[in-house]
């Protein structure tokens, strides 16, 4: 029977105080044998933890006694060996990094959509299809029809989205009209930062895929 439960996590959610709550929750972790990398930054939290499952369940829920991580959403799964060795929760300037300042997913995200109604939005010819995972991951696979933007890393896409979507670019306005975007990614963290910066580039009508492809496989059956 497996010992070890492993969660991944995030929220974007405004922590003035992030530095604040570093060594605290290092010590949490440790005193409950969990391991793994939490990052902190102004923006939110990211990250995944592993260790004995009352362990793990034990910081998820000191981590949901904050108001504002109340909310806090996880994936887990189960293992029979320890992915980690070490508890390193860091500060950042970024959860995920972008390398563009003053974007904030937390007020200006765009509209999620749920697995269950993504293959509908996607399958409207006025909707652009855009895969923010980097190059190797897309090649694994990705949905049919959207568009790669061959980045090896994700602060690349920013200078693809004023490249490609500006208004000398390949997907520009449309009849003087910002097109309509859906983006994904692989659990949701890429997806809703790359919307949020659409939106701070002009364009209002902007979706992404609540849980990213992780969660749309485990809710959408294959023959959909």
């Amino acid at each position: 029977m497996p010992d070890f439960l492993t969660a991944a996590l995030y929220k974007f959610v405004d922590l003035p105080d992030f530095a604040e709550l570093q060594a605290p929750l290092q010590a949490f972790c440790e005193a409950n044998d969990v391991r793994g990398t939490l990052l902190l930054a102004e923006e939110g939290i990211n990250g995944t933890i592993a260790g004995p499952e009352v362990g793990v369940r034990a910081v998820l829920a000191h981590l949901r006694t904050d108001p504002r991580l109340a909310a806090l959403e996880h994936k887990e799964a189960h293992s029979d060996k320890a992915p980690f060795y070490r508890m390193k929760v860091r500060l950042k300037q970024e959860i995920v990094t972008m390398g563009v300042a003053g974007i904030n997913p937390n007020r200006m995200a765009g509209q999620y959509v749920k697995p269950q109604d993504w293959n509908a939005l996607i399958n409207d010819p006025d909707v652009v299809l855009i895969d923010t995972r980097n190059d190797y991951e897309v090649s694994i696979g990705t949905f049919e029809g959207a568009i790669n933007p061959a980045t090896s890393s994700f602060s690349e896409l920013p200078d693809w989205v004023r490249r490609e979507m500006g208004p000398e670019g390949r997907l520009k306005d449309r009849a003087g009209k910002k097109p309509k975007v859906a983006m994904f990614c692989t659990g949701g963290i890429r997806c809703e930062k790359s919307t949020a910066f659409l939106k701070a580039q002009g364009f209002d009508e902007v979706y992404h895929l609540e849980g990213g492809i992780l969660k749309y496989l485990e809710t959408v059956p294959e023959a959909d």
